[in-house]
């Protein structure tokens, strides 16, 4: 029998539920018990959620962190995370505590331009197309005057439209290639209806649109953040040596694409865990910096290092297109009490945090990776999620965390130690 159903987003909310728990559970007591238990009591915060999407039934849980002692730019911030892979935000505090007395994180934004296009199809005389172009251009921001008002009042606006023949790419292929502001928003809705009014005037009988979108690739929206110190004021039993490998490590991820995307993905637990804490959209900015990191036409580090006359700097320069008034970030009570938490931030602001966040992460990878291995921190984390996996009590914790300091953690072998130590 079909379980292929017409109007279910006209259901209510439990007659959602139990439709998918009588065609796609055993235990429809069980499952209703899961979904009820994370409801918010409040009826109106649990309405607010879910209207956030739609079919919603109920919320899934992240875990909401925080990192303190980063010092960025001489001021001290906490830094909120959503994450749920252990040891992201130990790492990140643990770098930004080790940085607050090297000197802390140094941020400027290079950009903030964002882009949008208009792409069509258009056969015709290229000279022709391009006559009609810079007659239309004056109707274009005009048509666009009513979307670009408030925007503009704000400092923001369009600051250019240029016509791109790609037809040596795809015959017949051009674009309306426009450059954004959106100042403190993330921008999306704001540049899609300047797009789509300046479609509607650009059409002709020989002009096929084919689509108008901003796009998520913005190589001029970026921000940088580093951290530097003497070689000799890295710390441990060898500095210089600490320097070297790490230097090593770094540049090897600058040429190998198998190696940049682990390195690169590092980063962004750091900074995806902040885009979520505030609201932000993480796959366009996991897009943006993915696409960023192959500009040259090969994967690589988004982060990199130098040892010059006995320094020690390492940074990223990323593309973060971000917003912080709008959307989730005005409309999700915690998405707001990260914004308040951090000093209620400007975008650019924002983009400085969240680099440095990233940056933080990647310290952090790399140096245990050229030190003691990566695995030493996470087994830690791995090991307390069996165990309460299992139902292990406190004291059973501790003894068994002693029993693992020294031994490989593996879910068999603490499966058995807790049974052994039960028995």
């Amino acid at each position: 029998m079909s379980k292929v159903i017409s109007g279910f987003s006209k259901l209510t909310k439990e007659e959602k539920i139990q439709w998918l728990t009588r065609n796609f559970f055993n235990n429809e007591d069980q499952v209703h018990t899961t979904i009820r238990q994370y409801w918010n009591s409040d009826e109106a915060l649990q309405q607010l959620h879910d209207d956030f999407i739609e079919n919603t039934i109920t919320n899934f849980y992240m875990p909401y962190g925080i990192a303190p002692n980063f010092i960025i730019n001489g001021k001290e911030h906490v830094i909120p995370m959503v994450v749920e892979e252990s040891s992201v935000v130990a790492a990140a505090s643990l770098v930004a505590k080790f940085w607050s007395t090297r000197g802390g994180f140094k941020t400027r934004v290079i950009s903030t331009t964002k882009i949008g296009q208009v792409h069509f199809m258009y056969e015709g005389d290229k000279a022709e197309l391009q006559q009609y172009f810079e007659t239309q251009k004056p109707q274009l921001l005009e048509a666009t005057a009513p979307i670009t008002k408030n925007m503009e009042k704000r400092g923001g606006g369009i600051q250019s439209i240029t016509l791109v023949d790609k037809t040596a790419s795809l015959p017949n292929y051009y674009q309306l290639h426009v450059t954004f502001e959106t100042v403190d928003s993330m921008g999306a809705n704001f540049i899609n209806s300047c797009l789509e009014a300046m479609a509607k005037q650009f059409r002709k009988d020989d002009i096929e649109i084919v689509m108008s979108i901003l796009s998520n690739y913005v190589p001029d929206c970026v921000v940088r953040s580093e951290v530097s110190c003497k070689v000799a004021d890295l710390g441990g039993d060898d500095p210089e040596k600490f320097a070297r490998k790490f230097e090593q490590a770094v540049k090897i991820a600058e040429i190998e694409p198998y190696r940049a995307v682990t390195h690169n993905k590092g980063i962004m637990n750091g900074i995806d865990a902040v885009v979520l804490a505030t609201g932000n959209d993480f796959r366009a900015i996991e897009a943006g910096a993915h696409a960023y990191a192959s500009k040259s036409g090969q994967y690589s580090s988004l982060t990199h290092c130098e040892i010059k006359d006995g320094i020690f700097t390492f940074w990223i320069e990323i593309p973060l297109a971000l917003g912080t008034v709008g959307g989730l970030t005005a409309l999700h009570p915690m998405a707001k009490l990260s914004l308040d938490m951090m000093g209620k931030p400007s975008a650019r602001e924002l983009m400085e945090i969240m680099a440095t966040a990233g940056l933080a992460q990647n310290f952090a990878a790399l140096r245990a990776l050229t030190t003691k291995g990566i695995q030493h921190g996470h087994m830690k984390m791995h090991l307390m999620n069996i165990l309460n996996q299992l139902g292990a009590t406190a004291q059973e914790k501790e003894n068994i965390s002693k029993q693992f300091e020294n031994q490989t953690v593996s879910h068999s072998a603490v499966v058995e130690a807790f049974h052994k130590l039960r028995s």
